[in-house]
């Protein structure tokens, strides 16, 4: 067991400032915002903020009608927190490595349960993926991100990104799957038998499947996503 001076653990744990822009991560867990101006950062998130931040939670139409319909209907449940001013603010999500992200005139898609924080630059959408829904409740309806800016996600453990080409698909177990680059619409593959139906087969009976060019984020976990109204 470590043992330390309290001068020796303030020293050991402090704040660093790696000169790295708006987005820092101060350690695997922890990140750290330089904020001058306005973001994006899930609700509930914030940890710690130095300097002069006024936070605002997401207004029913700040985002237009079109979102809030969308988040009427499917239950979606990404609440995000409006941070705005000037200073150094810290968010977390139940201890989960965080990874920072810079798109160039990009776009992604990401589960909203992994979505920690994006800059005010970022345009976004909420997307339902239909030919998966019906097959399985929760975790179907992620974020579409895209522009020019930084966004941060979260991962229990590790992330993982494995690459997909039209010779070499990818399938996932839903709920490990994190994030997917912008260009992909996964397919459901079932591996539905009468053995499955019985409980006396093996391998996971729903998966996603990722063809053509671009990449998938999973994640060594498997997430269980309940709906708002659950």
């Amino acid at each position: 067991m470590t043992k330390y001076s309290i001068d020796e653990f303030v020293e050991l744990t402090g704040q660093c400032d790696l000169g790295e822009g708006t987005f820092e991560l101060e350690r695997d867990r922890l990140l750290e915002i330089n904020l001058n101006g306005k973001l994006w950062t899930k609700k509930g998130s914030m940890v710690a903020y130095l300097g002069d931040i006024k936070f605002t939670r997401e207004g029913v139409m700040e985002h237009g009608l079109g979102k809030l319909v969308k988040r009427t209907f499917t239950g979606e449940g990404v609440s995000l927190t409006k941070a705005e001013g000037s200073g150094q603010l810290y968010l977390a999500d139940g201890g989960k490595k965080i990874s920072i992200l810079n798109l160039e005139n990009q776009s992604i898609f990401v589960n909203g349960n992994d979505l920690l924080a994006f800059e005010d630059s970022i345009q976004w959408d909420i997307k339902m993926l239909k030919k998966i829904a019906g097959m399985m409740s929760g975790g179907l309806f992620n974020v579409k991100l895209e522009g020019k800016g930084m966004i941060a996600i979260t991962t229990h453990y590790d992330p993982l990104t494995l690459k997909v080409t039209p010779d070499h698909p990818v399938f996932t177990d839903p709920n490990a799957t994190v994030a997917w680059s912008g260009n992909l619409q996964p397919d459901l593959k079932t591996d539905i038998s009468f053995k499955t139906i019985v409980g006396r087969g093996s391998g996971e009976t729903l998966q996603m499947a990722f063809k053509g060019e671009g990449f998938v984020v999973v994640q060594p976990y498997e997430e269980l996503y309940l709906s708002a109204g659950t």
